[in-house]
């Protein structure tokens, strides 16, 4: 049954868009799985990072479903942003979240991909917004975050075209972090994931909500910021951890994943 499919492995949380027959298109009940994927992730302390890909070949996401939504929208059943939390506006996800992208990446998939932190790209992937082909517009967050998070030109270029791009351009563009060749792509996205869930639990969610924060500050209110910030992370248990480990010369042992280490969780369980 087509859907949103969530497993848990070793503290990983991973989001399957599950619609392959249909290019992973989203339906209006899969936009709200996607959000409690998203919710999942945020309030289970046994995860630590999740990884959002698509299911098959083809296609990570090419976005909601038209025939359904399209309808929906112009008869007024149905408010776009009911769309927020599968888009992580307003999120308060302060896990970090890994695109593992295959095949192709479209309109409300592109969307998606762009509220994640880190992006792993298969060789076959290739993107593109082409909502103005018609008559829409990319209003799940592209409109405000892509030009601050590409030069804008190349952002321009791609909202105003809608021709898409493949993935080596999206990696020179800094839209992803790394091409890899597609049946490697989901090892890629663990193996980055694992290398995560090493580090201090509490200095990845400072990272992630303060650069989140001070991007909409003015620079000198944004160092103000930046200084709590910091000074809570050093405050922080892992902080002390980390520090008493560098000098005794050994692998710190992060009270922020405790909970994912004393859990026991080795298999994957799907839901």
């Amino acid at each position: 049954m087509s859907g949103i499919r969530f497993e848990r492995s070793e503290g990983i949380g991973i989001i399957t868009i599950d619609r392959p027959e249909k290019l992973n298109s989203l339906t209006l009940a899969m936009y709200e799985e996607l959000s409690a994927a998203f919710d999942e992730v945020r309030d289970d302390p046994n995860l630590g990072v999740a990884i959002l890909t698509g299911a098959g070949e083809r296609a990570f996401c090419v976005g909601a479903d038209l025939k359904e939504s399209i309808p929906a929208l112009a008869e007024g059943r149905f408010d776009i942003s009911e769309w927020d939390g599968a888009h992580q506006k307003h999120s308060r996800l302060s896990k970090p979240v890994i695109a593992a992208v295959n095949g192709l990446c479209l309109g409300g998939g592109f969307e998606i991909m762009l509220s994640t932190d880190l992006r792993i790209a298969a060789d076959s992937a290739s993107f593109g917004l082409p909502e103005p082909g018609v008559g829409v517009v990319p209003a799940g967050g592209t409109l405000a975050r892509l030009t601050r998070q590409m030069p804008y030109p190349w952002a321009m270029e791609l909202l105003l075209t809608g021709d898409p791009i493949n993935a080596e351009t999206a990696l020179q563009r800094g839209l992803v972090n790394r091409v890899v060749p597609a049946a490697d792509l989901l090892d890629n996205a663990v193996s980055l994931a694992k290398r995560l869930l090493q580090l201090s639990g509490n200095s990845l969610a400072v990272i992630k909500s303060s650069v989140s924060q001070l991007a909409e500050m003015p620079l000198s209110a944004a160092f103000h910021a930046e200084a709590l910030y910091g000074q809570q992370a050093f405050a922080s248990p892992d902080a002390k951890e980390g520090l008493a480990a560098f000098a005794e010369g050994r692998a710190p042992q992060f009270p922020s994943r405790a909970s994912a280490s004393e859990s026991g969780i080795d298999d994957s369980e799907a839901e």
